[in-house]
C-alpha cells in the first residue's frame, strides 16, 4: 500500500506503466466537476467516480475487500475518508468465495489499522492489501475516484 498526495504522484510512475496515465488523467480534469459513473481511460485502466455519504465502519467492513487482477488507485477528491487496511496474508476469515467476474474477495477479519484521506490524497492498494473504504460522516459526502489498473 502507498499513501501520498497527488502532487507527489510522479514518484510512482515507474511502478506500473499505467500509473502515469492515471495521474495524467487527474491532472487534465476538473475533478470536482467529474460526473459520477464508470469509464475506460485506456486499455487496462478503468475509472469509477463516486460522490456519496460516508459509511459506518461496520457497513464498510461488511465488504472488507481485495482484488487479484487489479491494483486500486483510490483518490479522495473532496471530503474526509477513513479506510481500514490489513495485509492479505493476515486475513484468515473469507467472506464467501473469490468472484472472478468482479475481481473481488471479501474477508470478515478486522483491519490492523485505519487511516484518513482528504482532498488531493490517494492510496494505492495491491492484491496484497485488504481494504475497507468510504468510512466517514453519514452527513458529509465523499467524492472519490478509483482507478482499476490491470496487473
Amino acid at each position: 500500500m502507498i499513501i501520498d498526495s497527488i502532487q507527489n504522484a510522479k514518484k510512482y510512475f515507474s511502478i506500473h506503466p499505467l500509473f502515469e496515465k492515471a495521474f495524467q488523467y487527474l491532472k487534465e480534469q476538473d475533478l470536482i466537476a467529474l460526473e459520477v459513473g464508470k469509464a475506460d481511460v485506456a486499455d487496462g485502466l478503468k475509472i469509477i467516480i463516486s460522490d456519496a455519504p460516508g459509511k459506518t465502519a461496520e457497513a464498510s467492513l461488511s465488504k472488507f475487500e481485495c482484488h487479484n487482477e487489479n491494483i486500486d488507485i483510490q483518490v479522495c477528491v473532496k471530503g474526509h475518508e477513513t479506510i481500514g487496511w490489513k495485509p492479505r496474508e493476515k486475513c484468515m476469515i473469507p467472506n464467501g468465495e473469490y468472484n472472478s467476474e468482479k475481481d473481488v474477495q471479501f474477508f470478515k477479519d478486522q483491519p490492523d489499522m485505519f487511516f484518513q484521506l482528504t482532498d488531493g490524497q490517494f492510496a494505492i492498494f495491491y492484491p496484497s492489501d485488504v481494504h475497507a473504504p468510504m468510512i466517514g460522516n453519514e452527513n458529509e459526502n465523499i467524492k472519490k475516484i478509483v482507478f482499476k489498473v490491470k496487473i
